[in-house]
């Protein structure tokens, strides 16, 4: 499910001129490399000679701590100390292996498998969504959220895939987004699916959604990466739901503004967003907690309000199958 598939690592931002920067793609370790023409590459972040890691942390070179095997930028081997005395060896057959890597205005997405195709078809109509209401290359990058969370990474999803629960669970995120069955709109994509959030007439809460974006924005991008605006001003969250177990799952989200967002409303928002995602933190706990509990086996979908789920669960049987 997620080596055929587009991930996405970070900000363009993140990545300077010259430097490469370890990234972990759900289990496997990439390094992002700039080269001095400011082209970015994706290559894995394994030595060829014995399948060390090159690349620990963020700096100007590519040489393994093992043998001192060094890369270029370009991912071509270099040198290789005594590979003189080595009849037969030729460095070009040992270059780090190259992966697919292309941005979407300021997010850089990587491959690991040619079956992910382009990041175009990945996408499809999702940057026209986005743009009725953002301005992707306007965005600078603000911050970086992580999150652990003791539960699978498809209970996580399917919590992100619905707001059949929002009035119950999150009733501040309630006062502001109207999450009515007649309201909060659901629709699908061959590759993402969509939630719309208008703001609730007669909005209350410490959090104020007036603004240019006039109604909240929610993408699954599958297998596992999210997309969130919310409405006011110029926002959005982005990033990968990322098993590390079967029973846990890591998360993080890089947040992004617009360039003059005021810091009151901006401090709100991302106040307001914490709380959501920490009250979704006890919500997927007790499902994972509560699906080991006998004799249950399994659970029951409205497939008015958790179509997404009902979507999402074809997808990962499509390709388990």
């Amino acid at each position: 499910m997620f080596a055929p598939a587009w991930h996405y690592v970070g900000p363009r931002s993140r990545f300077d001129r010259e430097s490469v920067t370890p990234v972990d793609v759900t289990g496997t370790p990439v390094v992002v490399a700039v080269d001095e023409h400011d082209e970015l590459r994706a290559f894995v972040n394994v030595c060829r000679h014995r399948g060390a890691i090159v690349c620990e942390a963020a700096s100007g070179t590519l040489r393994c701590p093992y043998h001192g095997w060094t890369y270029g930028l370009d991912g071509a081997l270099r040198t290789a100390p005594r590979s003189s005395r080595e009849v037969g060896f030729d460095p070009s057959d040992h270059g780090l292996h190259v992966l697919e890597t292309d941005t979407w205005g300021p997010f850089v997405f990587v491959a690991t498998d040619p079956a992910a195709g382009s990041l175009v078809d990945a996408l499809g109509d999702l940057p026209r969504l986005v743009a009725e209401v953002v301005d992707v290359d306007a965005l600078v990058h603000l911050t970086r959220t992580d999150t652990d969370l003791a539960a699978n990474w498809k209970v996580c999803v399917e919590n992100f895939l619905e707001c059949y629960h929002c009035r119950i669970a999150h009733p501040g995120f309630s006062k502001v987004i109207d999450t009515g069955p007649d309201d909060y709109r659901l629709e699908t994509a061959p590759t993402f699916s969509t939630q719309y959030g208008p703001v609730r007439e007669g909005w209350t809460g410490p959090f104020d959604p007036s603004g240019p974006v006039g109604r909240s924005q929610f993408h699954l991008v599958f297998p596992s990466t999210t997309i969130n605006i919310m409405p006011g001003h110029p926002n959005l969250s982005i990033g990968p739901v990322i098993p590390t177990s079967s029973t846990t799952t890591h998360r993080f989200l890089d947040y992004y503004v617009g360039p003059e967002v005021d810091e009151t409303w901006l401090r709100d928002m991302m106040a307001f967003d914490g709380q959501v995602g920490d009250e979704d933190r006890d919500l997927v706990e007790s499902v994972q907690r509560g699906m080991a509990a006998r004799p249950h086996d399994h659970g029951t979908l409205f497939l008015d309000s958790e179509r997404l789920i009902a979507h999402f669960a074809d997808w990962v049987r499509a390709r388990v199958a």
